[in-house]
């Protein structure tokens, strides 16, 4: 199983997006994410044997409570460079106790022999994949245009372990645990 650890993000930002994202759609020919799957990756954990998802939730499960993470979904970017992107992102605004949560979640996954990011943790909603020649420019106008780059704002009291099915029509994503973030 592919599995990933996530903040969920809640439905008015979904449809704010999704309505972005719907005019979006038709002025440049990428891969986009479908709206009811943007989260915040904490930890993206890779292949696992399901006959130890038990060990993983027991281990995910072993992080400490925080309180409540206040998040901004604000603005907009391009990874890993305006130049050549390859992914095209909403930004995410949140104080250190979400890298904390992100630290955390990767600290507990090495206890299971899950290597670390090379990366540092950036928390973002991944909006469409690009593939390298894709044309932008009537996307960038659009969103040039855009009269606020504020999405919204909500608390994050919990997290999740999400299973990754890789699918033709983009991947699927299933709740398998949920926990108090």
């Amino acid at each position: 199983m592919r599995l990933f650890a996530a903040v969920d993000i809640p439905q008015e930002v979904v449809d704010r997006l999704d309505r972005l994202i719907s005019k979006w759609r038709p002025l440049a020919d990428l891969r986009w994410s479908r709206a009811g799957n943007l989260h915040i990756t904490t930890k993206f954990i890779g292949e696992w044997p399901q006959e130890r998802l038990e060990e993983m939730i027991a281990c995910l499960r072993r992080i400490p409570m925080r309180d409540p993470i206040p998040v901004a979904v604000r603005g907009l970017g391009w990874f890993p460079h305006e130049r050549s992107p390859r992914v095209f992102w909403a930004g995410v605004e949140a104080p250190p106790s979400l890298h904390e949560l992100a630290a955390a979640t990767v600290l507990a996954c090495e206890n299971l022999g899950i290597a670390a990011e090379k990366r540092p943790f950036l928390p973002h909603l991944t909006l469409a994949r690009i593939d390298p020649g894709s044309r932008l420019e009537k996307l960038r106008e659009a969103i040039a245009a855009l009269d606020t780059r504020d999405f919204g704002n909500f608390r994050a009291d919990r997290f999740f372990l999400y299973e990754s099915k890789l699918r033709p029509g983009g991947s699927v994503y299933t709740k398998l645990a949920e926990f108090a973030a």
